[in-house]
């Protein structure tokens, strides 16, 4: 018997001096509110800031029927309808059969571009699902244009 309490003094000797040691000093500093300061929140006081905006007359296509082996081409067309100009810095098809062209030089405020997009559809079939993600100076940041349609396999005589 004398054994069992032996035993249970360390431990109880263990658990005191763990909740002992959470106690809270004086000194913690508190925290505020005014962790973030951004001109792009809700600060009355903070100066417009001037931005793209980017508005598209479509954002997909569907190009029906082609046979495997053709391609098709789109042209999208998109106008700058902010404050500031636009800069398309990247233009990325979601596989190698599907190829965009974009303006490299500024779409001044009011001006419209065009986004290429050339499907291939060597070695597809079937339904295709195929999407261009630009990445641009807007807010937000991407614009996703999608191209879709159905690649018909000729039958061999």
């Amino acid at each position: 018997m004398k054994s069992k309490i032996k035993m249970k003094q360390p431990i109880l000797l263990l658990v005191s001096l763990a909740l002992a040691s959470c106690n809270s000093s004086s000194d913690e500093k508190t925290i505020t509110t005014d962790l973030v300061n951004s001109p792009l929140t809700a600060n009355s006081n903070a100066e417009k800031v001037l931005t793209p905006n980017i508005e598209m007359l479509e954002t997909s296509y569907n190009f029906g029927e082609i046979q495997q082996g053709e391609s098709v081409t789109h042209y999208f067309i998109l106008k700058n309808t902010g404050d500031a100009d636009l800069i398309i810095s990247t233009a990325k098809g979601s596989c190698g059969c599907t190829v965009p062209q974009w303006p490299k030089t500024p779409i001044a405020k009011g001006k419209e571009a065009e986004i290429k997009v050339t499907f291939n559809s060597a070695g597809r079939s079937g339904k295709q699902n195929k999407t261009v993600t630009l990445v641009t100076n807007a807010i937000p940041n991407t614009k996703v244009l999608t191209i879709n349609g159905n690649v018909i396999v000729p039958q061999n005589k």
